[in-house]
């Protein structure tokens, strides 16, 4: 039995959760919060989340927790079996989380916890954060998945991330950045969330986030 900790106002943790729940492998969650205490830094050695407890042993890196199960669970792949397929997912995943997410990951302390962002600092992510969504629309297919028929890997980590980018630059500029650079997009979101795992995941997360704004 694998043990996912974490909480799931994490786009990070949220992709993980739905990857398991995807490959219909069965899990328990743990609540646990980034943090320096050695309890959680024998288990993550930078005292991030999500990281998870295997028969084997702890793992912590969302992608190498995916990767991991990917390898000792076959049943239910994620990834295609096409290795150019397989290749273009990893690509996909690369570039919306260097060139998406992370930029925007420093806007995320004044939309979620109240710490101002400069006007430079703002200026700075918008311009990169266009760049990579331009960027993301050149390879994201949509037709009527991330990259073609299938539902795969690309999508588990698609959906979390795209929602909290246009979340956020609908706060910080007025205009959601994710939905002026990719076209149809609301349609895409849609067709993931008439998923049950996807629903799960966002019922899950919207418990998180009543709980984290009533604090």
């Amino acid at each position: 039995m694998i043990t996912l900790y974490g909480f799931a106002i994490s786009n990070y943790y949220n992709k993980v959760k739905f990857a398991l729940l995807e490959k219909n492998l069965p899990f328990n969650e743990e609540v646990v919060r980034p943090s320096q205490d050695e309890t959680v830094l024998k288990r993550s050695p930078l005292g991030k989340i999500p990281f998870i407890k295997t028969p084997e042993g702890y793992l912590s890196e969302s992608q190498a927790i995916l990767e991991y199960l990917e390898d000792a669970f076959p049943e239910h792949p994620l990834y295609p079996a096409d290795p150019y397929q397989r290749a273009k997912c990893r690509e996909f995943i690369q570039h919306i989380e260097l060139n998406v997410e992370l930029i925007a990951r420093r806007l995320y302390g004044e939309v979620l916890l109240g710490s101002a962002v400069s006007q430079e600092v703002k200026d700075e992510v918008k311009i990169k954060v266009e760049n990579g969504l331009k960027g993301l629309n050149r390879i994201m297919l949509r037709t009527p998945y991330a990259l073609g028929e299938h539902f795969t890997l690309a999508d588990v980590i698609a959906w979390p991330h795209l929602q909290l980018v246009g979340f956020v630059t609908q706060k910080i500029y007025g205009v959601d950045l994710v939905a002026e650079h990719l076209p149809d997009i609301a349609a895409y979101i849609a067709l993931i969330e008439s998923r049950p795992h996807a629903q799960t995941v966002s019922a899950g997360r919207a418990e998180a986030l009543a709980k984290f704004f009533a604090r």
